[in-house]
């Protein structure tokens, strides 16, 4: 890892971690409180991650103001 942190092309690719996933999981895990499944077996634990992705994505639709850009036709 120091080896690769050493090169330009390394740390260029090391911080495209930054800006795509790993934020998600910090905030599922820090401001979300979830840490452990609380359900056994693959599909239940599918599930419950599924429960906990919408979640997410509902907030941060929220937060985004996204619900304000829909408007009623009638």
């Amino acid at each position: 890892m120091k080896h690769r942190l050493k090169t330009a092309a390394g740390r260029a690719k090391y911080k495209l971690r930054q800006q795509t996933v790993e934020p998600v999981f910090g905030i599922i895990k820090s401001v979300m409180g979830f840490r452990q499944f609380l359900l056994r077996g693959v599909e239940r634990v599918g599930l419950e991650w599924q429960l906990v992705c919408v979640a997410y994505n509902l907030k941060r639709l929220r937060i985004l103001g996204a619900g304000l850009k829909l408007t009623h036709q009638t």
